[in-house]
């Protein structure tokens, strides 16, 4: 083959190459700035704690926050005066676009649905959350699309 044939030929697949990668790095913004980049919004989808006190009637607690302490001290978020919770019993907190919860190493544990958490664990609507003899039912406002 000749010299000027080569060239062109390189000079094609460049511009071919170069054409790839301005269309993945496009489609890669639009994805971010366009709806589907909720991800990275700083709305918090609101959170209600459905829980019951020993013989009580049942209380609902609603949050729009992105942080919410649980606990038996009069200051925490969701205060529940009841003697199996520590003062600060558990935490919830939203980012990444997911509610989490996580043990502050209280005394009776936090328990997801039946399993302990000992490491912060994501929670979903319908998951049930036992702080000491306190269960709690999580309802999570589901995002309009």
């Amino acid at each position: 083959m000749s010299a000027p044939i080569l060239l062109a030929l390189r000079l094609i697949m460049v511009i071919v190459l170069y054409g790839f990668v301005v269309m993945a790095f496009f489609i890669l913004w639009k994805a971010i700035k366009g709806k589907d980049g909720d991800i990275f919004s700083n709305r918090v989808p609101s959170i209600s704690l459905r829980y019951k006190r020993s013989n009580q009637h049942q209380d609902t607690a609603s949050f729009s926050q992105p942080q919410i302490l649980i606990g038996r001290d009069p200051v925490s978020d969701l205060y529940i005066d009841d003697q199996t919770l520590s003062a600060r019993h558990a935490q919830l907190t939203y980012h990444l676009g997911q509610w989490w919860v996580e043990d502050l190493n209280s005394t009776n544990g936090t328990f997801i649905n039946q399993e302990i958490v000992d490491e912060p664990i994501v929670i979903t609507a319908g998951d049930r959350l036992r702080c000491g003899k306190i269960e709690i039912h999580v309802i999570i406002e589901t995002p309009e699309k």
